[in-house]
């Protein structure tokens, strides 16, 4: 792993922001960090910064400074574009002030409001969006009726849809009346407006849909049509969960 010609791996870690130098030599002398899968524990080593890939404490460091990734909050009426054809708001009017490339990751319908994210990253954003990585996604809905007891256990086990059967990961009731119920959803799945074809299935119609959490990102209280761009520390989580 020790490139002769390449930068210090402490001071490569703290251009990446992971503190002083001198706290960045006292992460490698406790072996919290490993260069391309081995642990690190003498200070002289070398890496190269735009091959090298850097974990600390099992989280990986993203070292080219260049990538950015964008939580944002997207509002009722807008689609999940960087242009539509037809003129509806779109997510690249909610990102203009960005000089990035950006593109998004998943969708949300156009009746659906929450947390969607934005990358130039490439290879995060494949892993994402690739169903075998799995990537929960959590939502909160409105959805019509008292929704009973059992539903949750129905909803794990699965429920058939025209396009096969479908199940959540997790679903509890937030609270609920004789006419309506808020119930937070958690499922891996990708296909099109999938929440809402299972509560509707289910006999529970989604009156309104937000999205409020993709892997380990929160949505918290970022302001529809917001967006911020993620700490170090949360692209690290993000792209440890898809195996970056």
């Amino acid at each position: 792993m020790h490139d002769p010609d390449g930068v210090r791996l402490q001071k490569v870690l703290a251009q990446a922001g992971l503190g002083s130098r001198r706290a960045c030599e006292e992460l490698v002398s406790s072996g919290r960090v490993t260069v391309d899968g081995q642990v690190v524990v003498e200070l002289g080593v070398r890496v190269d910064p735009t091959k090298a890939v850097l974990h600390v404490d099992g989280m990986r460091v993203q070292l080219d400074t260049s990538l950015v990734t964008i939580a944002l909050n997207k509002p009722l009426g807008v689609v999940s574009t960087m242009h539509d054809p037809e003129g509806r708001p779109s997510l690249a009017q909610l990102v203009a002030d960005r000089e990035e490339r950006l593109f998004h990751i998943g969708r949300l319908d156009a009746e659906s409001e929450g947390l969607i994210l934005l990358t130039n990253d490439g290879e995060l954003a494949n892993r994402l969006a690739h169903p075998r990585h799995g990537v929960p996604k959590t939502y909160l809905a409105d959805v019509e009726g008292r929704v009973p007891a059992n539903l949750a256990a129905r909803l794990k086990r699965g429920i058939e849809l025209d396009d096969g059967p479908a199940a959540v990961d997790e679903f509890r009731v937030v609270q609920t009346t004789p006419q309506a119920s808020l119930v937070e959803v958690v499922i891996h799945e990708g296909r099109n407006r999938i929440v809402r074809r299972l509560m509707e299935q289910a006999g529970h119609p989604v009156t309104r849909l937000v999205r409020t959490k993709v892997g380990p990102i929160r949505l918290g209280d970022l302001r529809p049509g917001r967006n911020r761009v993620l700490s170090r520390t949360e692209v690290g989580s993000l792209m440890a969960s898809v195996g970056m």
